[in-house]
């Protein structure tokens, strides 16, 4: 054994001598219950023999000499003497008990420590087997899926197993990130190729055609307005992405929320009419400017898909002890298959109105990210040609 392994046990968790300390005191705990018993008893023995008459022993130095007299034979006594030996045999069995249920307890901490020991001790410039993780790490190519960390010794089987997860996590990731990426860009080109379409007839015509002119202004504008409704949800979600966007989270009436997003939505949209279902006043704790806008999403996903006429419903209620709230239309609703997508980002149900109504496909997603950061849930019930509710409970 080298200096330097004599030197790193050295620093090895000494668990037997905590084990002997904790069992120690713990059993001097116990003797200092069983004086305070054997004091009870002595005096107990002892009161009834002692007399004090403070005329004729007005210092007391007769009652001091009778109560040591009286206590000296009690102790002496074959009575209590059995009980100081009994005491004294089960303040042993519990140190012994003690020292093996803690040593027992700690062991692990023995076999940490040990295995941390070995591990220090390795060489890793000449050990074969790190080499040949080193060499099957390098070959990994990321973009190939297919492909797994494997050396074949089997004492590298865990670690292998965990580096091929985090593998696979990372490629997830690479997908969703190139997926966003390409989804976004797709997203932007179609509002800039219009406004390219119309800057150029208004460059050919629109200087002398004053309907053109118009046109061209109104599609200009509107596609502006989505291209930067779009651009700001896509920051959105990539500030939330990096944890830059802050959740201010306090105590708030979500009845009283949802009073006010029920009659905004009813001011400016005047194609629905829309209803408040909230038989009491329920509090919820998150950030209310955040959760409003969870709202306004799906009260804006709900107008979309409903036919004009249709009532939409805002409901407020404790549900299995939570706060919880909902949006429920009477629309076009969405088969399974659409249900278990329609939190993905840039997904819609149904494309082509969706794109009509200037929708973006982001929504929901930024719904999910805020819900999640709140800790909560969604709900979705759905029936194609029936209509849609989808709840929030926190």
């Amino acid at each position: 054994m080298n200096k330097q392994e004599t030197k790193t046990r050295d620093k090895r968790i000494r668990t037997g001598s905590i084990a002997l300390r904790i069992a120690l005191g713990s059993a001097l705990y116990l003797l200092l219950a069983f004086v305070i018993v054997d004091l009870v008893v002595l005096w107990i023995e002892a009161r009834p023999q002692i007399a004090f008459d403070p005329v004729l022993d007005p210092h007391g130095k007769e009652l001091a000499v009778t109560l040591f007299t009286v206590c000296k034979e009690i102790v002496t006594g074959g009575r209590f003497l059995l009980l100081l030996q009994i005491e004294g045999v089960v303040i042993l069995i519990k140190l012994v008990l003690d020292l093996l249920r803690v040593r027992a307890q700690l062991k692990p901490l023995d076999e940490i420590a040990q295995a941390a020991m070995d591990l220090s001790n390795i060489d890793v410039s000449s050990d074969d087997r790190f080499a040949k993780l080193e060499t099957a790490i390098d070959r990994l190519s990321p973009a190939d899926e297919g492909e797994v960390l494997s050396t074949g010794d089997a004492e590298l089987e865990g670690l292998e197993g965990a580096v091929n997860n985090m593998i696979g996590r990372m490629r997830d990731a690479y997908k969703q990130q190139a997926r966003f990426v390409s989804d976004a860009s797709h997203e932007l080109r179609t509002p800039i190729a219009v406004i390219k379409g119309y800057a150029d007839m208004l460059d050919r015509w629109g200087k002398e055609d004053e309907s053109i002119l118009e046109e061209s202004i109104a599609a200009i504008k509107t596609e502006s307005d989505n291209m930067q409704h779009l651009v700001e949800q896509l920051l959105f979600l990539a500030r939330g992405d990096s944890g830059r966007t802050p959740v201010e989270k306090a105590d708030f009436s979500l009845t009283d929320m949802m009073k006010e997003a029920c009659s905004e939505s009813a001011m400016i949209d005047e194609q629905h009419s829309y209803r408040l279902d909230a038989a009491e006043d329920v509090q919820a704790y998150g950030d209310v400017s955040l959760l409003k806008q969870t709202a306004r999403i799906l009260i804006e996903n709900a107008k979309k898909y409903s036919p004009e006429g249709t009532e939409i419903v805002l409901g407020v209620k404790m549900k299995d002890g939570r706060p919880c709230f909902s949006v429920e239309d009477s629309g076009i609703g969405m088969d399974r298959e659409a249900q278990a997508h329609i939190f993905e980002r840039f997904y819609r149900a149904d494309d082509s109105r969706a794109r009509s109504s200037g929708g973006t496909g982001l929504g929901l997603a930024i719904a999910k990210w805020i819900v999640d950061r709140h800790g909560g849930r969604f709900e979705v019930v759905s029936r194609k040609d029936i209509g849609t509710r989808i709840s929030v409970i926190l």
